[in-house]
């Protein structure tokens, strides 16, 4: 926010963010600064619906604080899985469902998790920064999977079976390569999605059984060419099964 103003002839580009006053009051991008935002409930609607294509039916969200993006991540993950059961008439998916209030690893949120997959839990989507490596060491004692976030974090640990990503490499190369030809993307904020690649799963690397190259491009084009329309979380964000009690085939028991 007063990097702008201070170096004018310096182009930034802001990768989660719109430059902003100290205390969020204020909102103001200047000519030198391209703000990225992504459309998580994409990326997370692929990861869900993965999940359930892969013959997963008792799945979990751990997320971290219930702020926007990690909110779409969630709403995406259980449309995603509700969509595919849909697909296969398959009913009775189940999603555990809780925001730590952090985005720390801590052993409250590996107990969690680990207590999740205790019961029954076969995937976890852990969605918020370091809260995904609690869901990584409980899964690693339960011998269960994990849903990576933001990037693809198969190489954090042989659990990790996808990843919800952010095409940070493909967000930031269109930025450098838009000012390089003279046409900085400046003033306005630029949105990643489906629709310009900026968001996916890491196909390469993901341990899939059943859920193929083919079934991902058809459902990343339903999605890319408006065929799917996802639902906008309601201000109650803390309390999810507020908005997604509609859904016919699965179940979000959100855990306090």
């Amino acid at each position: 926010y007063l990097a702008q103003d201070q170096y004018k002839d310096v182009h930034f580009i802001l990768l989660d963010g719109e430059p902003h006053s100290g205390d969020y009051s204020e909102y103001r991008t200047e000519a030198n600064v391209m703000p990225i935002l992504f459309q998580e409930d994409e990326p997370g609607f692929l990861a869900g619906y993965a999940a359930v294509k892969d013959g997963y039916t008792k799945l979990g969200f751990l997320g971290g604080m219930a702020v926007p993006a990690v909110i779409r991540y969630g709403y995406g993950f259980a449309e995603g899985a509700d969509y595919a059961a849909k697909e296969m008439g398959v009913d009775g998916i189940e999603i555990m469902y809780n925001y730590t209030g952090a985005f720390a690893a801590t052993p409250e949120a590996q107990s969690m998790a680990a207590s999740w997959y205790q019961n029954g839990t076969e995937v976890i989507f852990g969605c918020g920064g370091a809260v995904g490596n609690s869901v990584m060491a409980a899964a690693e004692e339960k011998s269960a999977k994990v849903i990576g976030v933001d990037v693809d974090q198969s190489y954090e640990s042989d659990t990790v079976v996808t990843s919800a990503m952010k095409q940070l490499s493909v967000s930031v190369y269109d930025g450098v390569r838009d000012f390089y030809a003279g046409s900085f993307p400046g003033g306005k904020t630029s949105v990643f999605t489906v629709g310009n690649n900026g968001v996916g799963l890491p196909m390469e690397t993901s341990k899939f059984e059943k859920f193929n190259q083919e079934q991902y491009d058809a459902i990343y084009k339903k999605l890319a060419d408006g065929e799917i329309t996802l639902i906008q979380f309601s201000e109650d964000n803390n309390d999810p099964t507020k908005d997604l009690t509609e859904l016919a085939n699965t179940k979000v028991t959100f855990v306090e």
